[in-house]
């Protein structure tokens, strides 16, 4: 805040954010005192009757919070302004009440009625904060009052007050738990609710409040599913953390399932001579194992679940992308977790905090799905500057990869690791080494060949390290190396590693048949430092004692009483334990003889070798993404992951019944929609019919209306719905007939550039998901959008209530084997509108401003006639797709012939163009008569740059040099897409790729039809729907390179309008803002 610095010189305190704060008084200790009149002024300026005065006071009270200094003692004199009428002044005071309600809840009780006051208030932002202000206030006694504030709250028309009503009901539930039921009816309400807004926040609610009540989810599942690509990040991590322990325990496992299917096929191959035998019970047994083999099929809701989610692996919230893994780590097919890997991989490139919450997950999952990770090896390789944890942890996902196939790389990057100054990281990668070499049998004797070498290093920690891994690698064949035993004895003298030389103690002790001769000396060398060294050494030393006195006991009988004499009397009483109970054990007696006869089976028993195994092996227990996991250990407040049912629920819970009266009313519609349809246009659509007649698109019409009934908002189509139908029919009926009516009606008034933008897409399932989502949550602002983007059906003609429209939108249903698209998808060309108008039952062509381009700029001289000798050329943009390259700009050519000759053989000639821009000649004219004028249409790839196309002009007798160059708005096709679709492109390209310029628009240029008119002439953009009425969008992408070019004017009423252009090339955006910003100042 501005006013901070004033403050500070005016009282003597901190001359700069940074800077330790003093007190007037030299001898008050300076940093530690501060004066007890430095908020005099504040309060003074409270008391005041002047707004400006009590705003400049709150400004400052808030940066001193912003801070972290502690401004509780202003409370009395800021909770007096709460009921102040400047609402900035209010805005800033609830700001402040939030801070500080809990710690003074008797002053805060006392503006009470205030703040229920505020909850009436016509601003939306007052209201919210009144409820917040009321929700921190933690007093039992105002429970009542809180309770009454949340249901009114949760009514609001405004979706910010409810979705402040949701953030109160955890609170409330806190303070006084018996409200749960009085609560859970409010969250049941505003799960109901359809704005983004609130989404979020009332699922949060629920996951404090109610959890286990999945039932009110039931109903909701399909609009969350849909709603989920819009709501804010925080909101969609708890969304799609609810949904994956909702679709635990509604849907069948799609992997368990089908492991239970290959065992029950070979339990009944196996079993068929048992159940010969038995008779009677091999019919039984074949009965029940007839379901087994009944292949899985996927639920239409759980299919939406995964589609919806999909593209949120784009997300530019780490949080949101790590949701969506777990989400498909714990519920998608086998075959399709993979997708999950390449986003996470690129979550690497972020901060280390989030690599670090990304590896430990990515360790645990390329366990199980080692191959999905497999193709990005090289993204886990670990860099120099890596901190030690997340080294730690890539090593431990590049140990997890390692297979047969690239083994030879891995070793070859554990080779440099190795040599690395972190001593942590050195020791781990010996861990790895022996683990790999235990994993992968081919290269255990070239593991255990470079830990040998690594035993002669310098450095005594990677030396214990390696002794401890060849201790187990031995283990596994140790006859094949009693040489490396040998050397590992000879380093007793200098290993001084409490675990190393255990370690080496151990393994001379077990195999000391294969190291007879120098098995005693070391135990002669550890007698005589057995004081001195630390416990672990010294139990290991009692150990080899007993093995060689029970195998060698001529050499060994002294040493070993003498080794067990000093282990009786040592300080700690584990190792005077371990003496005693070996020497009655080894040493024959009267009383312990029976033990000491079976003491060789129990000392050299032979033992297995030991499994190094990750430890991240059991940790898929733990949700993915969940603290409990990355702790390893069950945290506050973790709910388990439900395990898979084994027989499906009830799908039909989550169908939403329509009301009565418009089944009917939609019924005889559809009755008499169809009669003419299929009546009058047998011979015309003849690819309609065979689609509809398709079971596969009635399957799909099927499911879709049952996910519209149950949400309200988008169709949910499935992969696997052909084998749904009979279900579909049995339980869909009239209620799903009347939907999908509904859904054609929606769909007509839905503008053209969407459907086209949804239907184009359709082969990915990101953009599918998205579209389908936005139709029906946009169809509500339907009326605010301009009357040229709705489909006009002229009343004269008398089949027009009769016969059955086909919109874009309804291209989802069927392909015309005729359509051959030559331009990119979002761009309407002119075969495909020819198509669609025969496929049109009306006698209306298609709206005229989405078929035919705006003009651009007119006819532009490309040959004087007096230059050419009586030819005159001009040329225009025609703004149509050229048909044999999509990428090129059609460019129209006029000839004129003045002369009193004809002109013959015009064709272009061989031309000299800049590197990446091509031209395709228009065919030869071979004669042009005087007086005559020919066209001709040539197409010009510019390569997305304003350079100029230079070429010859040439007849049978003269050759012209002529040159084309493009405005930069004619290197760019319009796009068509939705709102939400705009604004989701527009905020991947903002920082540099965004140019914003302000102008002053003239009175002339205040009408919706004069701005779009100049803008669509300066560039060959497609408008994009708005619903404010003072902001126009376009968006077009270049031909040559398709990157996007989205174009925002937002004129206000008063003052300077502002445009702004976001497109990946900066250039051209720059360009395009001054050639637009000239146009409309004209």
């Amino acid at each position: 805040m501005s006013a901070a610095p004033a403050y500070s010189e005016d009282k003597g305190g901190s001359a700069g954010p940074g800077e330790p704060e003093y007190g007037h008084d030299p001898a008050s200790g300076g940093i530690f005192s501060s004066d007890y009149k430095r908020h005099d002024d504040l309060k003074e300026m409270l008391d005041t009757n002047k707004d400006s005065l009590k705003l400049e006071a709150m400004k400052r009270i808030v940066a001193m919070i912003a801070r972290g200094k502690n401004a509780s003692d202003l409370f009395p004199a800021v909770v007096k302004n709460v009921a102040c009428k400047n609402i900035e002044v209010k805005k800033l005071v609830y700001v402040y009440l939030v801070r500080y309600a809990e710690e003074q809840q008797d002053l805060a009780l006392l503006s009470i009625s205030t703040f229920q006051r505020g909850l009436k208030d016509p601003n939306q932002l007052i209201r919210a904060s009144a409820l917040r202000v009321l929700s921190s206030i933690r007093v039992p006694i105002i429970v009542p009052i809180m309770m009454l504030a949340i249901k009114e709250a949760a009514s609001d028309m405004s979706p910010y007050v409810r979705k402040t009503a949701a953030h109160a009901i955890p609170k409330l539930y806190s303070l006084d738990s018996d409200q749960k039921d009085q609560l859970i009816e409010v969250i049941e309400k505003l799960l109901a609710d359809k704005t983004t807004l609130v989404a979020g926040s009332v699922v949060m609610a629920f996951e404090e409040v109610c959890p286990e009540r999945i039932d009110l989810i039931h109903k909701n599942y399909r609009k969350l599913c849909n709603l989920l690509i819009d709501v804010e990040e925080w909101g969609q991590v708890v969304i799609i953390s609810m949904l994956t322990r909702y679709a635990r325990t509604q849907f069948l496992s799609p992997t368990q399932n089908e492991s239970l299917l290959e065992e029950n096929a070979e339990k009944a191959f196996y079993g068929s001579e048992e159940d010969e035998a038995k008779g009677a019970g091999s019919e039984e047994t074949a009965a029940a194992a007839l379901p087994a083999r009944k292949p899985y099929v996927m639920d239409p809701d759980h299919r939406l679940l995964l589609r919806n989610t999909k593209p949120l692996l784009q997300s530019r919230s780490a949080a949101v992308v790590m949701a969506v893994a777990q989400l498909y780590f714990h519920l998608a097919p086998k075959a399709e977790v993979g997708v999950i890997a390449k986003a996470l991989v690129r979550l690497l490139r972020s901060h280390s905090e989030v690599q670090y919450v990304v590896l430990q997950n990515v360790a645990t999952m390329s366990i199980k799905r080692r191959g999905m990770f497999e193709p990005y090896l090289k993204s886990f390789y670990i860099r120099s500057t890596d901190p030690t944890q997340i080294k730690i942890l890539k090593l431990e996902v590049l140990t997890n990869l390692a297979n047969e196939t690239n083994i030879p790389t891995v070793l070859r990057e554990f080779q440099t690791y190795i040599r690395s100054m972190d001593k942590d990281f050195v020791a781990a990668t010996i861990q790895a080494i022996g683990r790999c070499a235990t994993n992968i049998g081919r290269v255990r004797d070239t593991c255990l060949n470079g830990l040998v070498q690594l035993l002669s290093n310098r450095d005594e920690l990677v030396v214990a390290e390696s002794v401890v891994v060849i201790k187990k690698l031995l283990q596994m064949q140790p006859a094949q190396h009693g040489e490396i035993i040998k050397h590992l004895a000879k380093l007793t003298d200098n290993i001084q590693v409490p675990m190393a030389r255990a370690s080496i103690l151990w393994l001379i002790g077990e195999y000391c048949e294969h190291v007879p001769r120098i098995a005693p000396d070391v135990l002669r060398k550890m007698a005589k430092s057995f004081t001195a060294e630390e416990d672990i050494v010294k139990l290991q030393v009692i150990n080899l004692a007993a093995k060689l006195y029970l195998t060698n006991s001529k050499q060994t009988k002294l040493l070993t009483q003498y080794v067990l004499s000093l282990a009786k009397y040592d300080q700690n009483y584990d190792i005077r334990d371990r003496a005693r109970f070996t020497r009655q054990l080894i040493v024959p007696s009267e009383q312990g003889g029976a033990l000491s006869r079976h003491a060789k089976k129990l000392f050299l028993a032979p033992k297995p070798a030991p499994v190094l195994e990750s430890s991240f092996k059991d940790r898929d227990h733990f949700q993915l993404g969940s603290l409990s996991h990355l702790l390893n250990a069950k945290a506050t407040g973790y709910q388990e992951l439900p395990d898979w049912p084994e027989e499906a629920p009830d799908p039909s819970v989550r169908n939403v019944e329509v009301p009565e009266w418009t089944k009917c009313s939609n019924r005889e519609k559809r009755k008499e929609k169809e009669k003419p349809f299929y009546s009058d246009s047998e011979g015309e659509s003849g690819p309609t019919e065979s689609a509809d007649s398709d079971p596969e698109s009635e399957s799909e019409s099927d499911s879709k209306s049952s996910s519209e009934s149950g949400s309200g908002e988008s169709s949910s189509e499935s992969d696997n719905e052909d084998q749904d139908e009979d279900e579909e029919k049995g339980r869909g009926s009239e209620s799903e007939q009347s939907e999908e009516d509904d859904k054609r009606k929606t769909k007509k008034k839905v503008p053209e550039g969407k459907g086209e933008a949804s239907s184009s897409d359709e082969g990915s399932d990101s953009s599918s998901s998205s579209s389908e989502s936005e139709m029906t949550s946009e169809s509500e602002e339907e009326q605010l959008e301009p009357a040229s983007w709705r489909r006009k059906t002229p009343p004269s003609s008398k089949s027009a209530p009769a016969t059955k429209e086909i919109s874009l939108l309804d291209l989802e249903d069927f392909t015309p084997p005729s359509v051959q698209p030559v331009s990119p998808p979002a761009i309407v060309s002119t075969s495909l509108a020819a198509d669609l108008e025969g496929l049109t039952l009306t006698d209306s062509t298609l709206v005229p401003s989405l078929l035919s381009p705006v003009s651009g700029i007119g006819r532009q001289e490309l040959l004087h006639r007096v230059a050419g000798e009586g030819l005159a050329v001009d040329y225009t943009f025609s703004r149509q797709p050229f048909s044999g390259d999509p990428h090129m700009v059609s460019v129209h050519i006029h000839f004129s012939n003045s002369s009193d000759t004809p002109i013959k053989g015009l064709h272009v000639g061989t031309p000299k163009l800049p590197a990446g821009i091509s031209i395709q000649e228009f065919p030869e004219i071979e004669s042009l008569a005087p007086g005559e004028s020919a066209t001709a249409v040539m197409g010009i790839n510019f390569c997305d740059s304003t350079q100029a196309a230079n070429f010859q002009l040439c007849t049978q007798t003269r050759q012209f040099y002529v040159s084309i160059q493009p405005p930069v708005g004619e290197l760019m096709a319009p796009v068509f897409m939705s709102e939400n679709e705009f604004k989701k492109e527009q905020g991947k390209l903002m920082g540099m790729n965004e140019i914003t310029e302000k102008l002053m628009l003239p009175d002339t240029c205040r009408n919706d039809h004069i701005v779009v008119q100049k803008v669509t002439a300066t560039a060959n953009l497609g408008r994009v729907p708005c619903g404010t009425s003072d902001e126009y969008r376009f968006a077009g992408r270049t031909l040559t390179g398709g990157s996007l070019v989205l174009l925002t004017l937002d004129a206000r009423p008063a003052g300077a309008a502002q445009l702004t252009v976001n497109s990946e090339k900066m250039v051209i955006g720059t360009m395009l803002v001054k050639d637009v910003i000239q146009a409309l100042t004209q």
